[in-house]
């Protein structure tokens, strides 16, 4: 009888766990236009936890550069900083505003408003670029920044 490893079993079920997120996951494509990204990363954010834990952090993972992956990553770093105080207000926020404020050939920037479940304001300066380098990635927008929150009060 074959006997598995603990740890080779444990990496095939994480392997097989994330395709099966993966496929549900939007990705990248030339198509997706500046604001639909931040939309995207936004609507994950609102719904992290569906379908599956974290989920919305994941694919606001897929749309971030590979220069700000370097800096934030791996994933479970990048996980663990989207749920620090500097951050944590966008993981299932009410509502969000997006507002272009500088456009560019290959940069694009909005202030993003949101109200996080707890009815607070916070503004956000967000920024995709065009990737220009060869591969999968090629002439797809993705996001190079996100400043800290700025506080802006409740609602009520």
């Amino acid at each position: 009888m074959l006997k598995i490893q603990p740890a080779i079993f444990s990496l095939f079920f994480l392997f097989f766990s994330l395709n099966d997120l993966s496929a549900e996951v939007r990705k990248p494509n030339p198509e997706i236009m500046p604001r639909e990204v931040i939309e995207i990363q936004l609507n994950a954010l609102m719904k992290n936890d569906n379908p599956e834990k974290d989920s919305g952090i994941i694919q606001t993972w897929f749309f971030a550069h590979p220069n700000n992956q370097r800096v934030t990553g791996p994933i479970e770093r990048f996980k663990n900083m989207i749920k620090t105080d500097s951050y944590s207000m966008l993981l299932n926020h009410e509502n969000y505003e997006i507002v272009e404020v500088y456009k560019s050939k290959g940069v694009s920037t909005f202030e993003v408003t949101i109200m996080d479940k707890d009815k607070k304001y916070y503004k956000f300066k967000w920024q995709v670029e065009k990737y220009e380098v060869d591969g999968f990635l090629k002439n797809c927008w993705l996001t190079t920044a996100v400043s800290q929150p700025m506080p802006m009060g409740s609602s009520i």
